[in-house]
């Protein structure tokens, strides 16, 4: 049976004005929240924030009426729709952006990380203001009178939204500047606007594939002096979404480091990261030119740290717990352990210790050169915090099982997250145990950082991915953790753990490693080297 929506024939443009205001007031709860939230509706206020609804219509309508044309009509808006929905969704339920940044984390998140994210909430979302007003949609005659009269009625209408935006703009001139320059943040939660515009970007300044491309070679000069005798040992762990707030060993009231206190390792508690996301921070922790240089679509097209370090004759490996390597590790030895294949320590998922099963094994198997270990973990991941860690790990109760977090308590999420923290805590020990085993042999070192932090429902938002320039602290300040094996006898420990609040960046990852394997290149800069000046025999580190 054929459903008829309306008998008669509507207009284009119609449609279009329709869409865009349950686009607008459907789909913008966040937005409208934190607008009134810095403009508080009293006095003059009043209709300026009216003029600002109007003309945030008029804005969605612009950019979506450019593109809805003719047999593209129906179609463009249904897709804006069902994409606005999950977008309201998101930033209602999270405070997340869905910017750019976002947007390479969403293309790069596998399917047992998007099935966290999945809620009776979402569906609904979906369903009442995406497949249900697109069915609407779907199903509405319209009415079409030629090309040159729907251009020029399309062209009326824009022109009439510009109009509508110049004169509220000119009349409520002071409340537009503040909004504008004093509130920039508040555009990041404008839906569809800041999404279509997001898009834009994605699509423009995307990563270039790996492999398609001729490798630019970074370093041509790093090389290890064969005149070196002493063996490096080195395991870098990658965590993913760690606060260094909630470590103990940073000053954190909950025990949730026993193991990194008992190891005595070195905590730089001043640690900041390059982005908030694991899909930017993962690529520019290992780029030789640090965040104000660094440029994701460049990552599948030019040498990092690991390309740089194996030339140079470091062993190197790298084991991933998480989605993957973000494009770092496609030149290097590369093992998935989020399959019972290779990692033997599952329950209901594959956990990080399983990733150290194997390792005596390889180190044994390279009798000759230094060796890196590069162990991405699942860490922290959210939301679904009490999946990240074995049972017996679950000291702090009640926690939150909801994949919504909103409809948890602040302590419910707190707990599962510190559960979570507190087996990390246990991986990182027996990481150093598996060191000490070989300090007869090799000079042995841990070095432990997150790849960004996590908010935990502070000012009512969620997760990680705010653009940096929004960002609070607890999406960027993330755990560093040094720890150095009775074989590093240059190393002045005492004067390394002076440097404890010292202010430290991913940036300092690529050559503080290029210093402990002691590779000379001129790409090398001590100033950038957490270990500059706390080496006995040589305070400059390689040359």
């Amino acid at each position: 049976m054929r459903i008829q929506i309306l008998k008669t024939e509507v207009s284009r443009n119609t449609l279009l004005l329709l869409a865009g205001f349950l686009l607008v007031a459907g789909g913008n709860a966040t937005f409208f929240s934190n607008v009134l939230h810095a403009f508080p509706p009293s006095g003059s206020n009043i209709p300026a924030l009216a003029s600002l609804a109007l003309a945030f219509f008029a804005v969605n309508v612009i950019l979506i009426g450019g593109v809805a044309l003719g047999r593209l009509t129906k179609p463009v808006l249904m897709l804006t729709l069902l994409v606005s929905s999950l977008t309201a969704y998101f930033t209602d339920s999270f405070g997340v952006v869905i910017s750019d940044e976002m947007l390479t984390n969403v293309v790069q998140t596998n399917a047992s990380e998007a099935a966290d994210l999945i809620t009776l909430k979402l569906l609904a979302y979906f369903v009442l203001l995406g497949v249900l007003p697109s069915f609407l949609i779907w199903r509405t005659p319209l009415r079409w009178q030629g090309w040159r009269h729907e251009l020029t009625a399309r062209a009326k209408l824009l022109g009439l939204c510009m109009l509508a935006i110049v004169v509220m703009v000119m009349a409520f001139g002071s409340f537009y500047a503040s909004f504008i320059r004093a509130h920039k943040s508040l555009r990041s939660y404008a839906n569809p606007a800041y999404f279509l515009v997001s898009s834009i970007k994605f699509i423009g300044g995307g990563k270039q594939p790996a492999g398609k491309t001729q490798i630019a070679v970074v370093a041509p000069d790093a090389r290890i002096d064969k005149g070196d005798k002493h063996r490096e040992l080195v395991i870098l762990v990658v965590g993913e979404t760690a606060r260094a707030d909630r470590l103990s060993i940073n000053g954190y009231e909950r025990d949730t480091t026993p193991r990194l206190k008992e190891a005595q390792a070195i905590s730089l508690s001043n640690f900041w990261s390059c982005g908030t996301s694991t899909a930017v921070s993962v690529p520019c922790m290992f780029s030789p030119y640090g965040m104000g240089r660094f440029n994701l679509k460049n990552t599948g097209s030019e040498e990092n740290l690991l390309d740089i370090l194996q030339r140079a004759g470091v062993n190197v490996l790298w084991l991933d717990n998480n989605s993957d390597s973000k494009g770092v590790a496609v030149r290097v030895p590369y093992r998935n352990y989020r399959s019972p294949e290779n990692n033997t320590v599952c329950d209901s998922e594959c956990r990080d210790e399983g990733m150290l099963v194997p390792l005596q094994e390889h180190i044994d198997r390279h009798p000759e050169g230094d060796i890196l270990i590069v162990l991405h973990q699942m860490g922290n991941h959210g939301p679904a915090y009490y999946k990240r860690y074995p049972a017996e790990f679950e000291r702090h109760r009640p926690v939150c099982r909801h994949k919504d977090l909103s409809q948890c308590s602040r302590e419910e999420i707190g707990n599962a997250y510190d559960n979570a923290i507190l087996y990390t805590d246990h991986f990182l020990g027996k990481a150093v145990e598996l060191l000490k085993r070989n300090d007869k042999h090799f000079e042995t070192a841990l070095f432990y950082l997150s790849d960004h932090g996590e908010s935990l429902g502070e000012g009512g938002v969620y997760l990680h991915g705010l653009p940096r320039a929004i960002a609070p602290d607890s999406q960027l300040h993330v755990p560093a953790i040094l720890w150095f094996g009775s074989g590093f006898k240059e190393l002045d420990l005492p004067s390394i753990a002076r440097k404890r609040h010292q202010r430290f960046t991913h940036d300092h990852l690529f050559h503080t490693l290029l210093g402990l394997f002691e590779v000379q290149s001129t790409h090398y800069k001590p100033g950038l080297d957490i270990l500059d000046g706390c080496r006995k025999h040589d305070s400059s580190g390689p040359a």
